[in-house]
This record gives structure tokens, C-alpha cells and sequence, in this order.
């Protein structure tokens, strides 16, 4: 089994007070799940208005196939939503 993990760190800047950041972050993971069936969370950051820190996974038996579904998932964060990327990390671990 093989779980492939990413963990991305964006900026919000359009968000004027916490209620428009949560709206922005709760868009992007369901996204993610509706889009790819992939598990996501927000896991830091929370206390900063600017800032949101997410979490996704997914479970397969290729980690090829597990990196490209968060490559995919990734790349439609960057394109379809109004967020700037500050660091991204894809990784994938076998049990």
C-alpha cells in the first residue's frame, strides 16, 4: 500500500478578515475531493489571516499514479483558484 502525502502553503491575498480566508480554504479541499477523491485538511496556520497551510492524501498501490493524481490536484489549485503558492511538497511513503 502506498500512501503519496502533499502539503502545500499558500497566500490569500484577497482575504480581508478570517471568514473570507476560511470560504477561499474550504473551496480548495473541496475541490480536491470532489475533483480527485482525495483526502484534504487544513493542518496550520490557522490563526493567520494571510496564510493557510493544507494537507491531502491518497491511498493507491503505484506511487507513480499517487504523485501524478496530487501533481494534478496541485496544478488546478494554481490555476482555478486565486491563491499564491508559497511552497509545495509531494511525497509518498510505502506500508
Amino acid at each position: 500500500m502506498i500512501v503519496s502525502m502533499i502539503q502545500i502553503i499558500f497566500e490569500i491575498p484577497d482575504a480581508v478578515n478570517i471568514k473570507e480566508k476560511r470560504r477561499v480554504v474550504k473551496s480548495v479541499l473541496e475541490k480536491m475531493h470532489r475533483r480527485f477523491r482525495m483526502t484534504a485538511s487544513e493542518v496550520d496556520l490557522q490563526d493567520s489571516l494571510a496564510f493557510a497551510q493544507i494537507g491531502g492524501a491518497i491511498v493507491s498501490n503505484s506511487k507513480v499514479f499517487g504523485e501524478k493524481v496530487l501533481q494534478k490536484a496541485f496544478d488546478m489549485i494554481e490555476k482555478e483558484t486565486f491563491v499564491r503558492i508559497q511552497d509545495m511538497k509531494i511525497y509518498s511513503e510505502e506500508f
